[in-house]
């Protein structure tokens, strides 16, 4: 157990209070249908459709204070250029640590041959930071300045991005987060100092036709940020009749995961993935669940699209 409560204390320490450096922007293993989120200029090109969608994600299950990670977009076509959305992320460490964004994204899209676009994206929100350190244990005789008081702090961010794309093909770059805000100053000469790092995205996709019926969808997601190695995730999904949709995937030194969805029907479907952790933390976990929803709504009746594959 006190292994554990180390652990714990660890995480938090180097995620939020220390200028770790580390990687802090929530982790997706469904990356490919919550693009929006991670990239501004993310656009479909979908006449008269909003797009719903909600994802959690309960990470390193088993582990006391795991983290977790509630998501939600909407996004849909404004004009023939421009493209918007709103999406609302809740991460969440144990009982200690919040962290909510709220963000508008507005993308404009170009076209550049008659299949392929390329938009170009913004987004600005703000962030809600808190801590709740109230029933810390401390081993010291004296507690760590750091965590003496709770924080409930506001801050501005603003994002940008570029995103190419096709009926089968995608690639986007983005920064979702470029203002890197402070949530502690210096105190009494301890450094106690949590920055927000500025996160780089690299993404693309592609479907291929096995045949009539069987499509096999390769994706990736390198993720880059100052002081931290380079993070990827790689994922191999097949679909089936359109409806039907399996893969697996693997991130870089962390974990192997296996995912499913299906249409439940015509503008619903239901998507899960679970993460098997690779590294050391595995010992003390059982491992990461992420369940998904996306929802088309329909602005005009009748309305018959070709199937989304991202």
């Amino acid at each position: 157990m006190q292994n554990i409560k180390n652990l714990l204390f660890y995480v938090i320490l180097l995620a939020f209070m220390r200028q770790a450096n580390a990687q802090q922007d929530a982790l997706y293993t469904q990356y490919m249908y919550n693009m929006s989120v991670v990239n501004p200029a993310y656009a479909t090109a979908e006449e008269d459709v909003l797009n719903f969608g909600l994802l959690y994600r309960s990470q390193w299950v088993g582990l006391v204070g795991a983290p977790t990670t509630g998501t939600f977009f909407a996004h849909s076509k404004i004009t023939d250029r421009l493209e918007g959305g709103v999406s609302v992320v809740h991460d969440q460490i144990g009982d200690v640590v919040k962290d909510t964004n709220i963000f508008f994204d507005v993308a404009y899209v170009i076209p550049v041959s008659p299949k392929a676009k390329l938009s170009f994206g913004v987004k600005a929100g703000l962030s809600f930071f808190s801590t709740d350190f109230n029933g810390f244990v401390y081993s010291d005789p004296l507690p760590d300045p750091a965590f003496a008081e709770n924080l409930n702090q506001i801050f501005p961010n603003i994002g940008t991005g570029i995103y190419y794309f096709t009926d089968r093909f995608y690639f986007g770059v983005s920064a979702p987060n470029l203002l890197q805000s402070k949530h502690l100053e210096d105190d009494s000469g301890i450094v106690t100092e949590g920055v927000e790092a500025v996160h780089y995205f690299l993404t693309s996709g592609y479907v291929f036709d096995i045949n009539e019926s069987v499509k096999l969808k390769p994706a990736f997601m390198a993720r880059a940020v100052n002081g931290a190695p380079l993070n990827l995730d790689v994922t191999a999904n097949v679909l089936l009749y359109d409806k039907i949709e399996f893969g697996v995937a693997y991130r870089l030194k962390d974990s192997f995961s296996g995912l499913f969805n299906f249409k439940i029907t015509e503008n619903l479907r239901f998507g899960y993935a679970y993460d098997h952790t690779l590294s050391n933390l595995g010992r003390f976990n059982s491992g990461t669940h992420e369940v998904m929803l996306l929802f088309n709504l329909s602005r005009t009746k009748g309305y018959d699209k070709s199937p989304r594959f991202f």
